[in-house]
């Protein structure tokens, strides 16, 4: 039985997230399905995370079973072949039998796309937020830079219970622009339901001054999610990248 790696890109518009459901659209059910078709065995395949619905993915790892002996490249064009133009396998390597893309899985970078201008872009629909205030950078470095390090971020969590464990590490968080483009990269060990979403909400209100630039320390120390602030839109986030070794963890251009 051979093990294959993939990396996929997705367009999360108009799927209803990662995971396979009985009676929604989602990125699991139609790469199963493709799959099926081209190794020509029912299959499943196993994602090193779950996106909600709305949320694109640049870099996506997941993993599969099969005894066929198709080439990792020939699997990689028939496939693509078949697929929407929304979704598009990278790449495909065979791995050791045991290698599970969740949970073999170090750390994930996420990406969030802000487009910051007064007009909309029509070419950006569904593919970054559209932010018309001005974005004030230095004061949301400061923030940046209270979120790295271990942290409990049940304030950052929309589920979280007492029961939840909510302590997770960051290990980079910053903000670039290019032009009318605002990209906001956070990687870490793991994350929590809606928490990217969460973060890059607060950061907004604190640059919109319904939250004061150091609230950050308060906001964690509060273990409540009402401290944080709004939740921003899913269009604009991204799994950007997973790491599967440490030395990947370092930012790239």
């Amino acid at each position: 039985m051979r093990t294959l790696k993939l990396t996929i890109a997705y367009r999360g518009t108009r799927y209803h997230g990662f995971q396979r459901q009985p009676n929604a659209i989602t990125i699991q059910g139609v790469l199963e399905q493709q799959l099926a078709r081209v190794l020509n065995h029912p299959l499943t395949v196993y994602g090193c995370s779950r996106t909600d619905t709305g949320v694109h993915a640049n870099r996506f790892c997941l993993h599969l079973h099969t005894e066929r002996p198709i080439p990792c490249k020939n699997l990689v064009r028939g496939v693509n072949g078949y697929l929407p133009d929304d979704i598009s396998v990278l790449s495909c390597e065979e791995v050791h039998e045991g290698f599970h893309a969740r949970f073999d899985c170090l750390g994930k970078e996420y990406l969030y796309r802000i487009h910051n201008h007064e007009s909309k872009n029509p070419f950006l629909t569904d593919l970054a937020y559209h932010y018309r205030r001005p974005l004030h950078e230095e004061r949301l470095q400061q923030a940046l830079a209270d979120v790295v390090g271990t942290h409990d971020f049940h304030s950052f969590c929309a589920q979280a219970n007492e029961k939840s464990d909510t302590v997770r590490t960051i290990y980079g968080a910053s903000l670039e622009r290019h032009g009318d483009m605002v990209e906001i990269y956070i990687s870490g060990n793991g994350f929590l339901y809606n928490m990217v979403r969460i973060f890059v909400g607060t950061l907004l209100d604190i640059n919109e001054g319904k939250l004061p630039q150091d609230a950050l320390p308060q906001i964690l120390a509060a273990k409540d999610r009402l401290a944080a602030g709004r939740t921003a839109m899913a269009h604009g986030l991204y799994l950007n990248r997973v790491f599967y070794e440490e030395k990947e963890f370092a930012r790239t251009e």
